[in-house]
């Protein structure tokens, strides 16, 4: 149902089509678009499944837009430090878009494609440190609630209060 738009050379250049993704095929507009269309090989023709068959210049043309604009938003990243907060995947995803490669690494080496996976980013030390740094937060949330409840219950003339809201038993909880 779909193939993969590759990059190709033109005029000397490398154009990254693969930047595209995926395409959907001749047999994806029969299988679904013939429930909503009598002839919907007549509607999306080669030349619009493959825009390249149109014009090839103006094709490689906007490939290298998309790239221009796609190299120049992900060096933001990289002039704010924000790279930095980015987990594994997606600060090669930004590296590629910036550079063109991810440590010498093309998006679809294995090697990088496999940090899209959920166990390797589990297992990262981003998402270690990341896990570490929300405790941390949680803790000092804690404390802070704790510290609150005993400035409450101490409270002159609150005690009935304090005995009804159970802050004791809150207090308890929260150590």
């Amino acid at each position: 149902f779909l193939e993969p738009v590759l990059d190709f050379e033109y005029e000397g250049r490398l154009i990254p089509a693969s930047r595209l993704g995926y395409r959907i095929t001749k047999r994806f507009v029969h299988y679904f678009f013939c429930r909503i269309f009598d002839n919907p090989s007549g509607v999306f023709t080669e030349e619009m499944l493959c825009p390249e068959k149109q014009d090839l210049a103006v094709f490689a043309d906007g490939i290298e837009n998309i790239a221009q604009a796609m190299e120049k938003s992900a060096k933001l990243y990289f002039d704010d430090g924000i790279i930095e907060d980015a987990c594994p995947p997606l600060r090669a995803i930004l590296h590629v878009m910036a550079h063109g490669h991810y440590h010498g690494k093309s998006i679809q080496d294995p090697e990088i494609r496999a940090m899209f996976t959920r166990e390797t980013l589990l297992r990262s030390n981003w998402y270690h440190a990341r896990l570490v740094k929300k405790q941390k937060r949680e803790m000092a949330l804690w404390k802070k609630h704790v510290e609150y409840l005993e400035s409450f219950w101490h409270r002159p003339g609150y005690d009935v209060e304090a005995r009804r809201l159970d802050i004791s038993g809150r207090l308890d909880e929260a150590h």
